[in-house]
């Protein structure tokens, strides 16, 4: 399997079961009401013709330790397909692909974000196709689909406050963002940028609309370690070169405490940001029928229940179980998710926060 990882400077861009409709109705980043497509299985014909192609290229934002165990898993199924995984934070990925699809360069078959504004603007640039899997028609609540069957969401996560517990003692972290604010969490702040993660674009988006600018105008001043992607907040966390961090994905924080580090998570009070990550086919892919095999495998429970276990992540898929010790997300006060939002308020963010956060 041929894997790469695309980090640049970054200048700028139960629930799961029965609740899951009612915590995330909204939040899935539609854009017009039209008929979903009829859910496809895979056939004997569609293997066959994905294993003529032979090839996959999966475009994700996700941590590449978990893309890399979805794409080993993929190729144990189906041996005489490889997958190519593609990595970058969700806003450079987004810019790349831009540039690519731009110039009429079609390499990617499948892109995953944490961003949902991206797909918006695809979905109105007509670069996606539409591809339902007969398992997420049956167990993905339908406003986890769009309308048009284009993509859908792959996995769901919170961006958390976590401390290092042996440079912190759990009585005296911080329980909510106003607590960061506190004076003696000076210097001792790591937190990821909008212009190079979504889920810290939709992060700051929720943060900022619900808590207001002045949140960040504050935080600006407490001597933040300013880092890229969702992932590296968690890392810079147990290297101990930061006390606490201010954001950051959940599910590199569950990674390591569950391999027993020294990190912890909290659930702000006012409310964790709640991130959705669709996945959608491009409808110029090199190698559409292994895209649509590539889709039906990763929405499937056997996938979704693979980025829960071993990748800390949160699933909409109503036939997957919760990991034992993880609170669950329904026991857990979230931000609501808005894409489109999010889509119209992006570069507004971006430039606003750049201004507060300088590197």
């Amino acid at each position: 399997m041929k894997k790469t990882s695309m980090h640049r400077p970054f200048p700028r861009r139960s629930f799961l079961k029965q609740t899951a409709a009612l915590v995330l109705a909204g939040v899935a980043p539609r854009v017009a009401v039209a008929q979903t497509p009829p859910a496809s299985a895979p056939t004997p014909e569609l293997i066959a013709a994905a294993e003529k192609e032979g090839k996959v290229v999966w475009y994700t934002s996700v941590d590449l330790p978990v893309a890399e165990k979805i794409a080993r898993a993929f190729e144990v199924k189906h041996p005489a397909i490889s997958v190519r995984v593609e990595r970058n934070g969700s806003e450079r990925l987004f810019q790349r692909l831009e540039q690519e699809l731009g110039r009429g360069i079609h390499a990617g078959d499948l892109v995953n974000t944490s961003d949902g504004a991206h797909f918006v603007i695809w979905k109105r640039a007509a670069r996606l196709q539409p591809y339902l899997p007969v398992e997420a028609a049956q167990f993905l609540p339908k406003a986890q689909i769009d309308a048009d069957g284009l993509f859908m969401t792959w996995r769901a996560s919170l961006s958390v406050i976590a401390y290092n517990t042996k440079l912190v003692k759990a009585e005296e972290a911080p329980k909510s963002f106003a607590d960061l604010l506190d004076p003696k969490w000076k210097g001792k702040l790591v937190k990821g940028h909008p212009g190079y993660s979504g889920t810290i674009m939709t992060a700051t988006f929720e943060i900022a609309r619900d808590l207001g600018w002045s949140y960040f105008e504050k935080l600006a001043q407490q001597q933040v370690l300013q880092v890229q992607s969702s992932t590296d907040p968690p890392k810079k966390l147990l290297l101990g070169e930061r006390a606490v961090m201010a954001d950051g994905n959940e599910y590199n924080v569950f990674q390591m405490k569950e391999a027993g580090r020294p990190v912890e998570p909290v659930y702000a009070s006012e409310g964790s940001p709640l991130i959705i990550g669709p996945n959608g086919i491009f409808k110029a892919a090199p190698h559409p029928n292994a895209a649509r095999l590539f889709q039906a495998f990763s929405l499937g429970q056997e996938a979704q229940q693979l980025i829960i276990d071993v990748g800390g992540l949160r699933s909409v898929h109503s036939q997957t179980k919760e990991k034992a010790g993880r609170k669950p997300l329904d026991e857990i006060k979230s931000m609501k998710d808005d894409a489109a939002a999010v889509e119209k308020e992006g570069e507004a963010i971006k430039a606003r926060y750049t201004k507060l956060f300088r590197v």
